[in-house]
Order: C-alpha cells, then structure tokens, then sequence
C-alpha cells in the first residue's frame, strides 16, 4: 500500500503561482512513477505531468512552459510548480503514484485561479 498526502492549493489571480506538494509513505520504494492529475466537475480526470524515479518528465500540451515537475526520492516527495496561472488551470488537482501495476491517489487539492 502506498499512501499520498497533498498540500498547496489554493486560490491565486492570473499569472500567478503555486506549488503543490505531495508526500508518499508505505511502499515507497516500490513506487516508478508519480504524477498529477486533474478534475473538472463532470470530466474525467487528466493527466497533467509526470515523472518516473529516475527523473523523466512528461507533460500535458497545454501547460508546456509553465508547469514544472519534480521529485525529490530522499523525501519521497513529488512537486509541481505552477507558474502563469490561467482560469481554465483551475480543477481539482490529485497526485497519482504507480506501484507494481497499481495506481495510487490522493485526497485532491482545490486549485483556483480568478480572472
């Protein structure tokens, strides 16, 4: 089992920025790739990024540029920066970990961001 902690959400103008955080503990060691996802009401979640243990990232089209993902292993620690903030970010935001085939997710983090 593989439990996932969010922090950092929250409510931000246009153009500017937040950092989510997400923390792992159980199995952490079985973990290859985390990510983050996101959620509108009445859509299907989404990928937005990700990245594997040994640090290759992918990203959704249209946050190339201003989304960054990382991790930090020692810590067990994936964060995705969010910079230049737009009204169609906002969504729910869920961290996703992948654990010998399963999927993994967190409780989700509200960000909003006004026009």
């Amino acid at each position: 089992q593989v439990q996932l902690v969010e922090s950092g959400g929250g409510l931000v103008q246009a153009g500017g920025s937040l950092r989510l955080s997400c923390a792992a503990s159980g199995r952490v060691y079985s973990i290859n790739r985390m990510g983050w996802y996101r959620q509108d009401p009445g859509k299907q979640r989404v990928l937005v990024a990700a990245i594997t243990r040994g640090g290759n990232t992918n990203y959704t089209d249209s946050v190339k540029g201003r989304f960054t993902i990382s991790r930090d292993n020692a810590k067990n620690t994936v964060y995705l920066q969010m910079n230049s903030l737009k009204p169609e970010d906002t969504a729910v935001y869920y961290c996703n970990a992948q654990s010998e085939g399963w999927p993994y997710w967190g409780q989700g983090t509200q960000v909003t961001v006004s026009s």
